[in-house]
């Protein structure tokens, strides 16, 4: 049975959500803590300038953290005790560069929301959500069809046999670098639309991007999607009953329930132990 995809480098993977968040920012010279307005007629570009920064990020800091981890053969426990690592010092370096100040960015002036069934939903969330939709659509079929794609899925489930039929194991790992960190920016773009923009904003995109990756299953593209459209319902359904506060507590309170009797997640593989 394929082994499960590592999650190594994820935190330093979303790490860079923030950063390309604030770069934009600080591109258009929004500094202040007013309100801005974010040019449209330059927000394809601006979309497009922070992806790929954000995914030349990735690469630097695979090439200068984890390639030199995986020359040494390290344990998944380096691996990730890296990571935490890195994500320290990218959101102080953040801060460092940019302040610690919160920013807000803004597509045009504040209208009320469309309501459906009793919720209420704004022009920004269906962005977000159509974008999300079409990013975790494309990213499925490059992953399923393509070249690039199947070698990645060769790598992730056994990268020695992978280089066995020719396939370069590190090749393949700077393209999944470029490719999930140029997401995460695209991620902090969409994001910061939404909510306010600080060097911290990176940790609950992590903790919540995590739970919904075990709810759907490890290594399942439209499980990830599915846990985290899941994920998002539960926590905003469980609201209506109870204070905001509590968001948290909803979508942990879910990671247990789902650790406890269904690990594998919705759309995930079991393992031999789970079927036994």
């Amino acid at each position: 049975m394929p082994n499960r995809p590592r999650l190594r480098g994820c935190l330093s993977h979303r790490q860079v959500l923030p950063l390309r968040s604030r770069c934009s920012v600080r591109h258009w010279g929004l500094h202040s803590l007013h309100l801005h307005h974010f040019p449209r007629h330059k927000s394809h570009r601006i979309f497009f300038f922070a992806s790929v920064l954000a995914g030349a990020i990735g690469v630097a800091i695979d090439r200068l953290v984890y390639f030199p981890l995986r020359k040494q053969k390290a344990s998944n426990l380096v691996f990730l005790l890296a990571s935490f690592g890195v994500f320290v010092f990218i959101q102080n370096l953040i801060q460092l560069i940019y302040g610690a100040q919160i920013l807000t960015l803004r597509t045009g002036p504040v209208k009320e929301g469309h309501h459906i069934l009793g919720a209420i939903i704004t022009d920004t969330q269906i962005l977000i959500l159509a974008v999300s939709i079409i990013l975790s659509l494309s990213l499925w079929l490059f992953v399923k069809y393509t070249k690039l794609g199947k070698a990645m899925r060769a790598v992730a489930d056994d990268p020695v046999a992978a280089s066995v039929v020719g396939i370069n194991p590190e090749k393949v790992i700077i393209a999944v670098f470029f490719i999930g960190s140029a997401l995460a920016g695209a991620a902090g773009i969409l994001i910061s639309l939404e909510t306010n923009i600080e060097p911290t904003m990176g940790f609950n995109a992590i903790l919540k991007g995590i739970i919904a990756s075990i709810i759907g299953g490890i290594g399942s593209i439209p499980g990830a999607v599915l846990g985290g459209y899941f994920l998002g319902l539960a926590e905003n359904l469980g609201i209506w009953k109870i204070q905001a506060g509590w968001k948290d507590a909803i979508a942990f309170a879910i990671l247990i329930a789902f650790l406890l009797f269904r690990p594998s997640g919705i759309m995930g593989i079991k393992t031999e132990r789970e079927r036994l």
